[in-house]
């Protein structure tokens, strides 16, 4: 199995992109580790994974705070015995809504979550996994961090931090032997999807995208997998998207 006996930390692993990566990888393996801030979902994903025989942990992690993404990151490393082999940064929020109408405070929140949680987090795992010489470590961005989305400003600037932070990092990392790639998904058929958007964005999403669809979570953890697995021992540093051909950049 691809990530047979490995230790991974998912986020936002309640629902979603995040569920579909914990249980692909849990299915491939792996101990996970699901940090999340919505507490009934990652139970409830939890009790799935138990009833299926795989490995699937539940721990509250709220990345807007400092104190949470400190005590989530000890408690998972002392679990795993003092390091994880992966991290799978995949919890993300916004609001979708025109710039000029943004409180001040949406942009904090957006970019605290979407960014700062993700550095927070990233660098109290990474920092392990230097001293034992491996590890992983996966970012989900948005193609809206490479071309910009109309109502997703802030987002779209996070989310192109994120892809910044990749390549930064992966040029770090590789001296220790750990690998730092990030996926771009394009619209998905996501509960916070259908939230955000307004059935005419969505038909107009799904008529952009060539594929004429939306992408679906599985897709994405599919993705996600080739970067966790042995066959991307050579990758680091990479940004790819799934988006059924929406976005084709450079």
């Amino acid at each position: 199995m691809i990530v047979d006996g490995k230790t991974v930390i998912v986020t936002g692993g309640a629902s979603g992109i995040g569920k579909a990566i914990a249980m692909l990888a849990a299915q491939n393996g792996a101990r996970v580790f699901v940090g999340d801030v919505n507490e009934q979902g990652g139970l409830q994903v939890q009790a799935e994974a138990k009833a299926a025989g795989l490995r699937v942990e539940f721990t509250r992690l709220d990345l807007a705070d400092p104190s949470s993404i400190s005590n989530f990151a000890s408690t998972v490393q002392e679990a795993a015995g003092g390091s994880v082999d992966a991290l799978v940064n995949a919890a993300g929020w916004e609001i979708v809504q025109p710039f000029l109408q943004n409180p001040p405070d949406l942009w904090e929140r957006i970019i605290n979550i979407n960014l700062l949680g993700v550095i927070r987090l990233t660098h109290a795992v990474v920092t392990k996994m230097s001293e034992k010489s491996s590890g992983v470590v996966v970012n989900i961005a948005s193609d809206a961090g490479r071309v910009g989305s109309m109502g997703e400003v802030v987002y779209s600037s996070a989310k192109g931090g994120i892809i910044a932070f990749t390549k930064a990092l992966a040029r770090e990392m590789a001296r220790y032997k750990v690998r730092v790639n990030c996926v771009c998904p394009g619209p998905t058929d996501t509960p916070m999807f259908h939230a955000q958007q307004n059935e005419r964005i969505k038909e107009a999403l799904i008529k952009a995208v060539p594929f004429r669809r939306l992408g679906r979570p599985e897709e994405i953890a599919d993705a996600v997998m080739f970067f966790l697995s042995p066959q991307s021992d050579f990758v680091t540093g990479q940004v790819l998207s799934v988006s059924g051909g929406l976005t084709m950049v450079d």
